[in-house]
């Protein structure tokens, strides 16, 4: 069954900035049909590699309802809790997550690692046994970006979707690698026409949480944690598109509500988010 929704962009405002700073996605969506139900956004910051216990939600807001067009707002996120992050995982590499949700049915997985290091040459050559976090800078990977989708019902005439097989298996860092291939270069140039990320697959990517999982745990082993941060950018580029927006009234107009939010996910915080539709 065809998504409904297409994720067109994420821009990641103040982007370095440093640790202590809040997170500020503008993103830009497509609605192919108007949905009488909220979208729920959801941020999350991968805290340990060793384990999801770790996992914090910085945010969520509600989006709804939606008609068709084009949409565009700005979604900000507190800084993590450093004292719900393992010390040895305070500096280095973690994992922003961005969720969307529609009918409690998550439909996309959007991810990309984060770099945290000092900005002081000093420390970086020799840092504190406790992390200063106040001197730590933080950017986000933005041209490595993994994405997983999953198909839902986005009505009640639709299907149920097929239960998803869980396989036990552990994909080592090569596997996260996109190929360099003649044969992949060829079809990257014949994708080059397309300008925004296709929603509408099954679950095409491996999971974020479980890769970073691998990925860390061999970090650990080889101590080459900084060097594996890099992969090769895994995300089609998108091209500008001079697509009229959707002008929003007062009557039928896009708007965020925190008060829906789900209060069993924490930590949340109470306020409202800026919506700016595109002109």
């Amino acid at each position: 069954m065809a998504s409904r929704v297409n994720i067109v962009r994420v821009e990641h405002l103040d982007n370095p900035a440093m640790f202590n700073d809040k997170f500020k996605l503008e993103i830009t969506f497509e609605v192919f049909e108007h949905l009488p139900h909220d979208l729920e956004w959801e941020l999350v910051y991968v805290g340990s590699g060793t384990s999801r216990e770790y996992d914090q939600v910085l945010d969520s807001a509600l989006v709804g309802p939606i008609p068709e067009g084009r949409h565009k707002f700005v979604f900000d996120a507190d800084h993590p809790n450093i004292a719900k992050i393992p010390t040895d995982d305070i500096v280095g590499v973690s994992v922003l997550l961005l969720r969307c949700k529609y009918n409690e049915q998550e439909f996309i997985n959007m991810g990309w690692f984060v770099a945290n290091e000092y900005t002081d040459e000093e420390l970086k050559e020799n840092p504190p046994a406790q992390p200063q976090v106040d001197k730590l800078s933080r950017k986000v990977e933005t041209e490595d970006l993994r994405v997983t989708t999953f198909p839902i019902r986005w009505t009640d005439e639709d299907p149920a979707p097929e239960p998803a097989v869980e396989e036990e298996q552990v994909f080592a860092e090569e596997d996260l690698m996109p190929l360099n291939d003649e044969g992949q270069e060829e079809e990257d140039d014949d994708d080059d026409e397309d300008d925004d990320m296709d929603a509408t697959g099954g679950n095409a990517e491996i999971d974020l949480n479980e890769s970073f999982n691998e990925r860390m745990a061999n970090a650990l082993e080889g101590g080459e944690q900084q060097e594996g941060a890099r992969v090769e950018a895994a995300g089609e580029q998108m091209e500008q598109e001079a697509v009229e927006d959707v002008e929003m009234g007062d009557d039928d107009g896009l708007q965020i509500n925190t008060d829906k939010i789900n209060t069993n996910a924490e930590p949340l915080t109470e306020k409202t988010n800026n919506t700016e539709m595109a002109q």
